[in-house]
């Protein structure tokens, strides 16, 4: 039975993530729950440290390269576009 799961992520992880999907012809949803099912599958009592998380899963996390504390990324999206439309 499927049920219906909001989650509250960084707007570029999803970007990313939908992308990522489109080109693999799945869906964002078959990538989440595959990735709940392998987390959360006995492997014969293996430890978490032993499961392989792909390049994928551990480019968009936002641990690996961390976002410092007082980002502003309304600010980062603004000079994004200045430079964007400037170079026009």
């Amino acid at each position: 039975m499927d049920t219906k799961l909001t989650l509250k992520l960084d707007k570029k992880v999803i970007e990313k993530a939908k992308e990522y999907a489109a080109k693999q012809k799945i869906s964002v949803s078959f990538i989440v729950e595959n990735y709940l099912k392998a987390i959360t599958t006995n492997h014969n009592e293996e430890k978490i440290e032993d499961l392989e998380i792909s390049d994928f899963v551990k480019s968009i996390s936002l641990n690996n390269g961390g976002i410092p504390a007082d980002f502003d990324y309304k600010k980062d999206r603004q000079d994004y576009l200045i430079d964007k439309y400037n170079s026009l």
